[in-house]
């Protein structure tokens, strides 16, 4: 028998594989029946120095066990800054800026990322995992703005409901917010 593919149906494969997906991890870091071990990370942290940030790509680290005072992370349920003994949390992250301070009354380093995942240790470490990263300052306005239109055209011209659709309206709302971080409106 063949099946025929439609929107409603790759939606529905899309959603139950991601369920598989969510459930092999909840068992993978439950197996043990530790889930704070399954988080934990061999670095030890210091927190009467400040807390240590590990922030990285897929491809390439950007720090590794770097000392710092404070991260400000774009969480998906609001900006939020990480210290030293924070709360341990994973927090899935937005599209917007990062920000590392390494010392007071130096100016913080600031990063726009596309989205991705912090997770604070109880000994005072931060693992942040981003699919990309680029300084502020190495932004083109024009380049964001040129990406919104296309994102745009992609959107209006796809079929409702469809994966191309979906693709294009997470574009646009990238390049919205990578618009709000270097002050150009796009919408």
């Amino acid at each position: 028998a063949t099946t025929s593919s439609s929107p409603k149906n790759d939606k529905m494969a899309l959603h139950l594989a991601a369920r598989r997906v969510s459930s092999v991890a909840s068992k993978a870091l439950f197996r043990n029946g530790n889930l704070a071990r399954a988080l934990s990370t061999e670095v030890a942290g210091d927190a009467s120095s400040g807390m240590i940030l590990n922030f990285n790509l897929p491809h390439a680290p950007i720090y590794t066990g770097a000392k710092v005072t404070q991260v400000i992370v774009p969480g998906a349920a609001g900006e939020f800054g990480v210290t030293a003994d924070h709360t341990p949390i994973v927090a899935q992250l937005k599209p917007g800026v990062l920000q590392i301070l390494f010392g007071d009354g130096q100016e913080a380093e600031k990063y726009f990322i596309p989205g991705g995942f912090s997770i604070s240790h109880p000994n005072s470490v931060t693992d942040i995992s981003v699919p990309d990263a680029v300084k502020l300052d190495d932004i083109d306005s024009s380049a964001v703005t040129s990406g919104y239109e296309q994102a745009r055209a992609a959107y209006a011209g796809a079929e409702s409901g469809s994966i191309a659709q979906a693709e294009a309206q997470i574009d646009m709302e990238t390049f919205r917010a990578m618009g709000a971080a270097v002050g150009v409106s796009v919408a």
